[in-house]
């Protein structure tokens, strides 16, 4: 019998691949290097190549796809109740070909190569603004222990230190004036870094019609715009709009037992970045919809009216959002107010 599922655990230089018949058995269990990989899967005949959504699936799954096979990428966390005993890469691989047969599976969506590059950017973005923050609070601390403090906030801090390397006099050592000036210098190049970086966003988000029609949520500007399209695509891959709301831990963690319903926090799982990305444009415009005579408007005064902790309106504007997004990019729709679609 020919091989039905091939399952193949992805290494950086080595690849261990499984391959199943139409009842399960193993038809085949080998190790190989990606390249050899490469070429025994397009020899094969069409068949399922099953893979975890991890680092060069996706344009592994291009190559097969291509090549008229059917890919089916896994979220690692579903991939892992099906591993047996010890785990070692032909046992994952045999996992992974295990999973894919199971017809309530949840897979991934092979990412296009336009996509990868916008999430390559705000992953370079998020270094850089990780980057900075680092510098401004070492810089922050060797000012403080000098007895020099300043204002919160980045734009305060970069202002008053400004005007101390300016001025002359004896509140800190040269050396340690020179060292905070070659910091000030870096902070400048970091910032120089990432304004580059939002004008290549600002410049996607005018081209893609999708991101554009996302900037008309309010709440959504062009990095979370952006962030979705790289990450959803069109958001075919959700069937409601709750589950990418759920995708995105933007919705409570349920605990049932014995028919007992216990909601508890939010979940917090999925895309971290991108979660983080709709809860600030949440809470940048949780003023302007809770003010709006909208059906929007009238839920989120409402729970504020009810002594709803701020920070869960916010969550729960930031779920709405999400799933404003997703009836946006499945309709092809632009958002207004009053819930009126406008093509």
């Amino acid at each position: 019998m020919s091989i039905v599922i091939l399952g193949v655990e992805l290494g950086e230089n080595s690849c261990s691949i499984v391959g199943v018949d139409a009842a399960g058995a193993i038809m085949t269990r080998r190790s190989m290097r990606r390249q050899t990989l490469i070429d025994y899967v397009l020899k094969l005949p069409a068949c399922v190549v099953a893979m975890e959504a991890c680092c060069g699936a996706h344009h592994l799954g291009r190559l097969f796809v291509a090549r008229g096979q059917e890919v089916r990428l896994m979220s690692p966390e579903y991939v892992r109740p099906y591993v047996k005993a010890h785990k070692n890469d032909d046992r994952d691989a045999e996992g992974i070909a295990e999973a894919a047969s199971r017809p309530t599976m949840r897979f991934v969506d092979l990412k296009s190569e336009e996509q990868l590059d916008i999430q390559t950017l705000h992953r370079v973005r998020s270094r850089l603004v990780a980057e900075r923050t680092n510098l401004i609070n070492q810089l922050r601390a060797i000012l403080l222990e000098r007895g020099i403090i300043f204002p919160a906030g980045r734009r305060k801090f970069e202002l008053g230190l400004d005007e101390m390397l300016l001025d002359h006099g004896e509140s800190v050592s040269p050396r340690v004036r020179k060292l905070a000036d070659e910091l000030r210098a870096e902070w400048r190049s970091l910032d120089a870094r990432i304004e580059a970086l939002n004008g290549e966003f600002v410049d996607l988000v005018r081209r893609d019609d999708a991101a554009r029609r996302l900037t008309s949520i309010p709440g959504i500007g062009v990095l979370n715009a952006s962030a979705l399209v790289a990450a959803v695509g069109n958001a075919s891959g959700f069937n409601k709009a709750r589950d990418l709301g759920a995708w995105l831990g933007l919705v409570p963690r349920q605990h049932t037992t014995g028919g007992k319903h216990r909601l508890l926090g939010i979940s917090k799982r999925g895309n971290t970045y991108l979660r983080t990305l709709l809860i600030h444009g949440a809470r940048a415009a949780l003023p302007s919809h809770s003010e709006a005579d909208t059906p929007l408007g009238k839920w989120l005064k409402a729970m504020l009216e009810r002594g709803v902790h701020r920070n869960a309106v916010v969550a729960a504007l930031a779920n709405k959002l999400a799933r404003i997004a997703w009836a946006t990019l499945r309709n092809g729709t632009t958002f207004e107010r009053g819930y009126t679609a406008a093509a």
